[in-house]
């Protein structure tokens, strides 16, 4: 029986009996959040949200990179790395055997980071990989991967910043007991298993940091602001100095001190009972230990009296950012700073957003508020348009400040943030993700939840006064400016490739844990399909218009698309058509004037096309849905067309491509991919020339925004209304055509044959290098989904996949690798298998040996197998299509043919699929392919005659 000890009256907090566990709660919670505190000091959040039976798990830990010591950087991220290495109990065969090998190994380690001689290091290594081998022999790589995969889990990963390291999951909602064991179990032991190899992950990780401009940027920038807190003075990552000699006793010591029940907690959102669910909890982590945490006292920073500029060079493409250091999360000011930062840049009506980006002064502008425990930073930054010095950029984006000071800035503004805020968090509390992420930060930057969930009404009261004077105090000359360059880095080293022998991942092998966790009994949750039938609405919203809707019984919110089977590859103007519809307005308002009027309904709207679809998207408060509609219909039927606005807007996309050229994303993903799949005439490369977007008439475009209303679409709905009530608000604002057009006709590429392994390069200023293996196989087959399904989660779909063990595990080739069987999302394209590998350049040739053996020959593991089945049938049991994406869910069957949802197909047919199925897929579809195989690395870094 609840019993409640303290009247909300007299205090904010409500406490609660729920048996033996007391909770506490905060009036007008929107997540009704219940906050517990077991007798060992672990924290546990929890909120319950009924959208799919599954629970979205974090467990966080105050022991982020600001609590590393400065002698072992990257500790806590390293130590991130090893929690997924298993126990004592989970993930060995024998650990009575294997922990002398262990404690060998760290020993030779200490020696290791001693030892300053080159040769005696390497010597010392030698003995480590020597003796790494041995313990492997008991190692069980993955166990954990597999324990979570087999329960359903989803998401698996985690990370570590400044504050916290964080540990995800997402889970089957009858899967408590067992996460509960497993993740105990996790946290009671440290294991530094199968070190060595995981410290090479790590290596590539910094390599991977190093190739990055926007992580120098990021960098460089704390740097400036933090000269001594560990914010600036030391990166989450570490140094390549204290990465080269690492330390498992300190590792250790890190755990024992901050891997403490009291100073951990467990934040979770979904579909449970919370009264049993911490029953479980409290008896499975409850066991925990508890102890003084050191406490940590935040360097104070002097005051930056002056602009402090630097400058990080490297290829991509040039941008500035300036950065303004305020107080930390707990203060009023940094809620001022977040207030301020909506005031620039809210994608729609701030003062950045209409003076900088819609008048196209720059190149994507924007603001971002970072608000940390100790301090927070206001990062404003954007890209120079072409012939724009980065000085220039830089006054552009101070000149938004001194409008704020001066308090040149509308006051409706203030409310229409906040009304903002309200539909923001509507939109988030919408994810289970969302909301129990929203308990981590309060919980690991030390946020009283009462103060959290009540900062909109905090902000509700701030006046356009307190903002004035808030600005006129904290931004002045005390900003950080980094100038990013384009050209070669003049600093890039990378971390050495170590002499690894492979360390054996005995696929085959299971702990005493793993089966005492197999005979466990679970309730099964019986799958729900899609009816395309009965779980939305179809109807005419006229003649020739078919409207598909689903009801929003949970917020005020509403989503309204009109969806065309059409893009840009059946008409080539239309993308630049819909790029111009932004910076347009209308007769009698200004383009500035509609983006402010969206903001104020607290809607917004969006065009966008892709090769085949378009979406005309408006989306916002239901409270306003008809003026919404109403000025949305306004600006496509009246856009008025400005030679200025287009000529600046023909610069910028002349620009963005001479970026684009630049970024090693875009080369690989998207320029190389579409030149092997296609050749030299592909959909990459089908654009508008430099002449022809200049000798366009605006006039055009506007007549094309205008016309795409009488082309043959669909009118999709989510919202709290009912069909019938919103196709008659709709009929009275919506443009309804006489006669309807058919779509355009498409533009075809025709896909190459790839007769003979060929290789595609590109020279690119990096450490790593890049690899994709692309080999072509047959268009869509609807029953061979269930066996591509198993074939992609068994071998290379996630982190116990054979490619991840063998590659990364087992070889350390590569931090990132990945390999799966991608099917197209139409009729007409062909599938193809995609194999990735992200390593450093003197291991390119290994792991391209490495991948290719596995492609040719799949290793064989039932033990592997039977949990990639166990894997796809419980998220398939949990996952649900809701809201929109249950008409999305019905579009793409129909563009695949598909009459039903396809996942019933997979359900049924996997249990009896065996690992012979898709071996034999495996050989007929993806061995002994021809490939094309796509390099992005630096010329000097690779041995070409070796690559022939």
């Amino acid at each position: 029986m609840k019993k409640v000890l303290f009247i909300a009256a007299m205090s904010l907090y409500s406490i609660v009996s729920a048996q033996t566990y007391s909770y506490e709660t905060v009036p007008n919670d929107p997540l009704n959040a219940r906050i517990y505190t077991l007798e060992n000091g672990l924290k546990v959040y929890m909120t319950v949200y009924k959208d799919e039976p599954r629970i979205q798990t974090y467990v966080a830990i105050k022991a982020g990179s600001k609590y590393d010591p400065s002698h072992a950087t990257g500790l806590a991220h390293y130590l991130e790395h090893i929690m997924f290495k298993g126990t004592p109990n989970i993930g060995t065969t024998d650990w009575e055997s294997e922990a002398p090998l262990l404690d060998d190994i760290e020993g030779l380690y200490q020696v290791y980071r001693m030892t300053t001689d080159t040769l005696m290091r390497q010597s010392i290594y030698h003995k480590i990989d020597s003796v790494s081998l041995l313990a492997s022999q008991y190692a069980v790589a993955n166990e954990y991967d597999k324990l979570v995969s087999s329960i359903g889990a989803t998401g698996t990963n985690a990370y570590t910043s400044f504050e916290e390291t964080v540990y995800i999951n997402d889970i089957p909602s009858n899967e408590i007991e067992r996460w509960a064991k497993i993740e105990a179990e996790r946290f009671s032991h440290m294991t530094p298993r199968l070190f060595h190899t995981e410290l090479e992950a790590v290596y590539e990780e910094k390599n991977m940091g190093m190739d990055n401009d926007r992580r120098q940027m990021w960098e460089a920038l704390l740097e400036g602001l933090f000269s001594k807190h560990q914010y600036g003075t030391q990166t989450t990552i570490g140094t390549i100095e204290h990465l080269k000699s690492p330390s498992i006793t300190e590792i250790k010591k890190y755990f024992n001190t901050y891997y403490v029940a009291n100073n951990m907690a467990i934040c979770v959102s979904g579909d449970f009972d919370p009264e049993e669910y911490i029953k479980v909890i409290a008896k499975e982590f409850g066991k925990l230990p508890k102890r003084e945490v050191p406490e940590y006292k935040a360097p104070k920073e002097a005051p930056i009296a002056a602009p402090i500029k630097k400058t990080v060079i490297g290829p991509n493409a040039e941008t500035v950012a300036l950065g303004f250091r305020l107080p930390g999360i707990n203060t009023r000011e940094s809620m001022l700073m977040e207030l301020v930062s909506m005031i620039l840049s809210n994608s729609q009506a701030g003062l950045i957003d209409i003076n900088l980006n819609q008048k196209q002064k720059v190149l994507g502008a924007y603001s971002y508020p970072m608000r940390l425990k100790d301090y927070s930073a206001h990062i404003l930054a954007a890209s120079p348009k072409q012939g724009q010095s980065l000085e220039e950029v830089k006054q552009l984006l101070l000149s938004q400040l001194e409008l704020i000071k001066k308090g040149e800035f509308d006051e409706w503004l203030l409310d229409a943030i906040i009304n903002d805020y309200k539909v923001s968090q509507m939109k988030q509390y919408e994810s289970n993700r969302h909301r129990a992420s929203a308990f981590v930060t309060a919980f690991t930057s030390e946020v009283p939840w009462e103060e959290y969930v009540t900062e909109i009404e905090r902000l509700e009261k701030v006046t356009k006064q307190e903002v004035v004077e808030f600005v006129n105090k904290y931004y002045g000359e005390n900003y950080v400016q980094i100038n990013k360059e384009q050209g070669e880095n003049p600093n890039n080293q990378k971390v050495p490739k170590p002499p690894i022998t492979p360390v054996k991942v005995n696929r085959e092998d299971q702990s005493t844990f793993y089966h005492q966790l197999e005979k466990i009994e679970v309730e099964p949750i019986e799958p729900v399909f899609v009816d395309y039938k009965n779980d939305f609405e179809k109807i005419a919203f006229n003649q020739n218009v078919e409207m598909l809707a689903k009801q929003n019984v949970e917020n005020e919110l509403f989503q309204l698309y009109y969806y065309f089977d059409f893009g840009a590859l059946h008409d080539d103007k239309l993308s630049l058509a819909v790029g111009y519809l932004d910076y347009l307005g209308t007769p009698d308002m200004s383009a500035e004037e509609i983006q402010q009027e969206f903001y104020k309904l607290g809607c917004n709207f969006g065009v966008s096309t892709g090769q085949d679809r378009m979406y005309m998207t408006i989306n916002g408060l239901q409270e306003n849905f008809v003026p919404a509609v109403k000025l949305f219909e306004k600006l496509i039927a009246s856009a008025q067309p400005d030679k200025e606005v287009y000529e600046s807007m023909v610069d910028d996309i002349l620009k963005s491509r001479a970026d684009s050229k630049l970024d090693k994303a875009a080369i690989l993903k998207s320029g190389m991919v579409n030149y092997a799949k296609f050749g030299k005439k592909n959909p990459f490369t089908d654009i508008l020339s430099e002449k022809e977007l200049k000798s366009i008439d605006p006039q055009e475009l506007t007549t094309l925004i205008a016309d795409l209303r009488n082309y043959q679409h669909k009118v999709l709905y989510y919202g709290p209304k009912t069909v019938e009530e919103i196709q008659g608000e709709l009929k009275g604002v919506k443009y309804e055509a006489k006669a309807y057009k058919a779509k355009p006709e498409k533009k075809e590429f025709t896909e190459k044959d790839i007769k003979k392994t060929n290789i595609l390069f590109v020279d690119y200023d990096m450490v790593q290098a890049e690899v994709l293996f692309l080999s072509k196989s047959y268009k869509y087959k609807a029953e061979m989904v269930p066996t591509v399904k198993l074939y992609n989660e068994y071998f290379g779909g996630n982190m116990g996949s054979v490619v991840f063990q063998e590659m990364r595990e087992s070889k350390a080739l590569a931090y990132s690798v990945r390999s799966y069987y991608s099917m197209p999302s139409d009729l007409e394209h062909h599938s193809y298998n995609v194999s990735y590998i992200g390593t450093q350049a003197d291991k390119l040739f290994e792991a391209m040996d490495g991948m290719n053996e596995l492609l040719n020959g799949m290793p064989q593991s039932e033990v592997l197998f039977k949990s990639s089945k166990a894997s796809i049938l419980s998220q398939i049991r949990t996952n649900r299509n809701t809201k929109m994406s249950v008409i999305f869910s019905y579009l793409q069957a129909q563009e695949l043919g598909n009459d039903h949802d396809i996942r019933k197909d997979i359900y049924e047919e996997v249990p009896a699929l065996t690992y012979d199925d898709i071996y034999e897929f495996q050989q007929k579809e993806v061995a002994r392919k021809p490939q094309t195989i796509l390099i992005i690395s630096k010329k000097e870094n690779l041995d070409f005659d070796k690559l022939k």
